[in-house]
């Protein structure tokens, strides 16, 4: 039976190491993601250095303790009879005081040396070239660009430059906290504080994220993403967004419908939250909608609050057009 126990344990402590390079090639979700900036990268560099640390710590135990195991088995003495006593060893004991005071010592140091350009990329960078308002609101991403364009959960930016986020909620919200892995940390969104973040997008691509503080019932849709494309076609799609927006011909009322309205409604109910907007006769009573979306009512928050006229114009229509509501009062 013991040596069955013994067996056991190695076999436990093999299939452990084993799996150590099979969860870092394959990912798998034990390492960071592919980093596509400075920010990603240093934090990259963090996780693999403490990483390290903690495979030669876990060796240094088991190892040992697997030796220890078999060497002083019992070797058929009765349960009754006490083994032989091992005495202090004072520089073993040393050792192993001043071993992880060292490991924490260079940690902590790696990781302020690395700390700076996970936030602040201007000293390296250059000048930060474009700023975006980041809102987090029960239970979508609000982004507002200087020009004055709203976008909703996904962030359009130009490869290459560097972009400063103000990452924020609503006095009258709950905290957020957005994460974009490939772009770089965690960043709260707290009701009336601000929080900055720059970062250099080097590779084009849909890069997704996710709010990581609970925020509420739907937490779990509060997504985000950042939609990295050449710097000359943004600064075109900047320009034309703004004139539609402005003349009210873009997409922004698709956008606030389906990044605000129907994660918790739905046409039918799919939101699981709110009541189906199908037939809805709130959509048939323009002042009492607007009410509803600005102020919140019952369980359900003024996720509209702060909204500026166009935005609820835009989204008015596209529930008119979409949904069947009235334009009348």
């Amino acid at each position: 039976m013991r040596r069955r126990s013994l067996v056991v344990l190695l076999g436990c402590l093999l299939g452990a190491l084993s799996a150590i390079p099979i969860a870092a090639a394959g990912n798998g979700g034990f390492a960071p993601v592919e980093p596509v900036s400075p920010n990603a990268e240093r934090t990259e560099d963090a996780y693999y250095l403490i990483a390290a640390f903690a495979i030669f710590v876990f060796l240094m135990v088991t190892v040992p303790l697997a030796f220890f195991i078999v060497r002083f088995r019992s070797r058929g003495r009765a349960r009754t009879v006490e083994g032989p006593q091992i005495r202090g060893n004072t520089s073993l004991e040393l050792a192993w005081t001043a071993v992880p005071v060292v490991i924490l010592v260079v940690v902590a140091g790696f990781i302020f040396y690395k700390l700076p350009g996970i936030t602040d990329l201007s000293s390296a960078e250059g000048a930060t070239e474009l700023r975006i308002n980041v809102e987090g609101r029960q239970f979508y991403w609000q982004y507002t660009y200087g020009n004055g364009v709203i976008a909703i959960d996904r962030l359009r930016v130009p490869v290459d430059r560097v972009v400063e986020l103000e990452i924020t909620a609503p006095e009258h919200d709950v905290v957020h906290s957005y994460w974009i892995p490939a772009i770089g940390g965690k960043f709260d969104a707290i009701p009336g504080e601000t929080t900055e973040l720059e970062f250099r997008a080097e590779r084009e691509g849909v890069y997704e994220g996710q709010c990581t503080e609970f925020c509420g019932a739907q937490h779990g849709v509060m997504t985000a993403s950042i939609e990295v494309i050449p710097a000359a076609e943004f600064d075109r799609w900047l320009e034309r967004e703004a004139q539609a927006q402005e003349t009210g011909t873009s997409g922004l009322g698709e956008a606030t419908y389906v990044g605000v309205c129907a994660k918790c409604h739905g046409l039918r109910g799919e939101g699981l939250i709110g009541p189906a907007l199908v037939d809805n006769p709130l959509l048939a009573q323009r002042e009492a909608l607007e009410d509803v979306v600005r102020d919140g009512r019952g369980e359900m928050p003024a996720v509209g609050r702060g909204w500026d006229d166009r935005q609820f114009e835009a989204l008015s229509r596209y529930l008119q057009r979409e949904l069947g509501g009235d334009d009348g009062g």
